[in-house]
C-alpha cells in the first residue's frame, strides 16, 4: 500500500479526532452558573442561553467535520483529484492556465460543499440566536464578490509560483517567497481603500463627543492616522467589533456600528486604547513577520516534494505537474500548520494582556475596559468556560474571565497620570 496515502488518511482522521474531541471537552466544561467575573451580568436564562448557544455551534461543527471528512476521504479514494486533472487538462492549455484551471475547479467543489453549511450557518442557527441581520442579497452578493476578488488577486500570484517552480531551478521557492512577500504587504497596505470597501461601507465618524475623546487620546499618545470610520457591521450581524487596518497614512481607527450603539464613551475610548497597544507594542508587523516567514517555510519544504511520484501515487494521478504537487503537499503539510498556528496563537494571546496593559498604562481606565468587555461578551453569548486544549488550538484571545483577573489587577495599581506620549 502507498505510504502517502496512508500518511494522508491518517492525518485527516487525527485532525477530525482532534478538533472533535476538542468540541466535546468544551461541552463538558460548561457550568450552570456563570464564573465569579460574570455574576452579576448574567441572569440564570441569559447564562442558558450562552451554553444552549454553545451546544448548537458544537453540534453543527461536529456534524459538518464529519461531512467534509467522509467527502474528502472518498474523493481521494475515488481518484477524483485524476478526473478534475483531466479535465482541466482537455483544453490543451500550456501548465500555468492548466494548473489555474485545476486549481479553480477544486475551490468550486470545496465552496459547492461548504455552501449548503454556510446558509445554514448564517440564516438558522445564527438567526435563532439573534445575530444575523444577512439578507439573501447581501448573503449572495458577498459570495460572487469574494470568488471574483480571488480570481482577481489569486490567479496571478498562483500563475506566478507556478512559473518559478517550472522555470527557475533549485531557488525557485526562495522567488516565490519574494513576490509572495511583496503581494501580501501590498494587499495589507491597499486593503482599507480597495477591497474593504467592497464589503462594507465605511463612513467617518461625526464630529462629536465621541470623535473628540478619541481623537483627545490618539493625540496623547502621539498615534497618527488617516481617520476615525463607522462600518455598517449592522448589515450581517448584531455582533461588534472594532479594529485598526492600513499602515503609514492609510491607517485607519474602524468601529462596527453595532459597537457604537452597544458601549459608552469611556468603553470605546477603552476598547481603543486596548487595539492602539497592538500598534505600539510592534505586534502587527511582527505578526505579519511571522506570517511571511512561515510562508517560506512552507515553499521551502514544498520544494522537495515536487515530483514525487509516491505522493502522486497516492493521488491515482496519470500525470505529475507542479500545480497538483501545491495542492498535495497541503495535505502532508497540516500536521506542522497546526504546530504553527498553536504557537502563534500562544503569541496573539500574550499579545491581548499586553495590549490591555498598554491601554491601561496610556490612560484608559481599567473599570471601562472591563465593563465594555462584559458587555461585547454577553451580547455575543461568548463562552466562558472553554476547555484548555480548545484554547490551545484556536483562541487567539485570553478566556474572558482570565483577561478580567489580569485587568482587575491592572486597575487596582493605576493611577491617576496618564503614560507620557510615545511616537509611531
Amino acid at each position: 500500500m502507498n505510504i502517502y496515502l496512508v500518511l494522508i488518511c491518517t492525518l485527516l482522521i487525527i485532525s477530525f479526532l482532534l478538533e472533535s474531541s476538542a468540541t466535546l471537552l468544551n461541552l463538558r466544561a460548561l457550568t450552570s452558573h456563570p464564573p465569579e467575573e460574570f455574576k452579576e451580568e448574567y441572569s440564570e436564562a441569559e447564562y442558558s442561553r450562552m451554553g444552549e448557544y454553545t451546544r448548537e455551534r458544537s453540534r453543527y461543527s461536529i456534524l459538518r467535520d464529519s461531512v467534509f471528512l467522509v467527502l474528502t476521504l472518498g474523493f481521494l479514494l475515488a481518484g477524483g483529484f485524476n478526473q478534475v486533472d483531466l479535465i482541466a487538462r482537455s483544453p490543451g492549455f500550456g501548465p500555468i492556465i492548466t494548473g489555474l484551471l485545476f486549481t479553480g475547479l477544486l475551490a468550486l467543489l470545496s465552496t459547492a460543499l461548504q455552501l449548503p453549511f454556510s446558509i445554514y450557518s448564517t440564516f438558522v442557527l445564527e438567526a435563532r440566536f439573534g445575530f444575523n441581520t444577512t439578507t439573501v442579497r447581501t448573503f449572495v452578493l458577498d459570495q460572487l464578490k469574494g470568488a471574483l476578488l480571488a480570481i482577481a488577486l489569486g490567479a496571478p500570484i498562483l500563475a506566478a509560483i507556478l512559473w518559478f517552480f517550472q522555470e527557475t531551478g533549485s531557488l525557485a521557492w526562495l522567488y516565490a517567497w519574494v513576490v509572495v512577500t511583496i503581494f501580501m504587504l501590498v494587499v495589507q497596505l491597499l486593503a482599507p481603500v480597495l477591497i474593504l470597501p467592497l464589503f462594507n461601507r465605511f463612513t467617518p465618524l461625526a464630529d462629536d463627543g465621541l470623535c473628540t475623546a478619541i481623537t483627545s487620546y490618539a493625540n496623547r499618545v502621539n498615534f497618527a492616522m488617516e481617520g476615525i470610520y463607522t462600518m455598517d457591521g449592522s448589515k450581517r450581524s448584531t455582533r461588534a467589533n472594532a479594529f485598526f487596518t492600513g499602515f503609514g497614512r492609510f491607517r485607519r481607527i474602524v468601529f462596527f456600528d453595532t459597537l457604537l450603539s452597544q458601549l459608552s464613551t469611556g468603553e470605546i475610548v477603552a476598547v481603543l486604547a486596548h487595539e492602539m497597544g497592538h500598534y505600539k507594542l510592534k505586534h502587527v508587523p511582527l505578526m505579519l513577520g511571522l506570517a511571511i516567514a512561515q510562508t517560506g517555510l512552507m515553499l521551502f519544504i514544498l520544494s522537495f516534494f515536487l515530483g514525487n511520484a509516491g505522493l502522486f501515487a497516492a493521488f491515482q494521478m496519470e500525470y505529475i505537474s507542479v500545480y497538483a504537487a501545491l495542492v498535495f503537499f497541503g495535505f502532508l503539510y497540516s500536521p506542522l500548520a497546526t504546530l504553527l498556528e498553536i504557537g502563534m496563537n500562544a503569541l496573539s494571546r500574550r499579545h491581548e494582556y499586553q495590549a490591555d496593559c498598554f491601554a491601561v498604562h496610556s490612560g484608559a481606565a481599567a473599570a471601562d475596559l472591563i465593563s465594555g468587555l462584559k458587555r461585547l461578551t454577553v451580547k455575543n453569548l461568548g463562552n466562558l468556560t472553554p476547555h484548555p486544549l480548545s484554547v490551545i488550538l484556536h483562541y487567539s484571545h485570553p478566556p474572558m474571565p482570565a483577561r478580567i483577573r489580569a485587568l482587575r489587577n491592572l486597575g487596582s495599581n493605576q493611577t491617576t497620570q496618564p503614560m507620557p506620549a510615545q511616537s509611531d
